[in-house]
């Protein structure tokens, strides 16, 4: 089975870390972006398997972001995963009906974090 490519956009340095080693012990090959405009440049550049999407961003919000993806028909079919630290209620709501596929709590609870990033990429290869 080939390596999957996960994009990871968060513009909290600590957060890009912990998710990107998570991930590498995953055997992703992980890359990351910092705000929506470096992750649509990032998206054009590689081929993409999942997108993990802080909804917090600094130029744009991740429920923007994935409207765009969502409206392209080059990353329409992508897999987006919400990760956020501000969970209120109606949130995970709002985001899916933004279209992401499905939605994280920070701080990340790390088993439960690769338990559903495994899940969700072993969908990919069925999309």
């Amino acid at each position: 089975m080939s390596r999957k490519r996960v994009l990871v956009v968060d513009d909290n340095d600590l957060n890009l870390k912990l998710m990107t080693y998570l991930l590498a012990t995953e055997n992703c090959d992980v890359f990351t972006a910092p705000d929506a405009l470096r992750a649509q440049v990032a998206l054009r550049e590689h081929k993409t398997d999942l997108v993990l999407l802080d909804l917090q961003l600094p130029d744009m919000d991740g429920l923007s972001l994935t409207r765009l993806l969502r409206a392209d028909p080059r990353t329409a079919d992508l897999l987006i995963v919400a990760v956020t630290a501000y969970a209120m209620k109606g949130d995970e709501e709002r985001a899916r009906a933004a279209g992401v596929d499905d939605y994280v709590t920070k701080p990340i609870a790390k088993d439960a974090f690769r338990s559903k990033v495994g899940e969700l990429l072993l969908r990919s290869g069925t999309r």
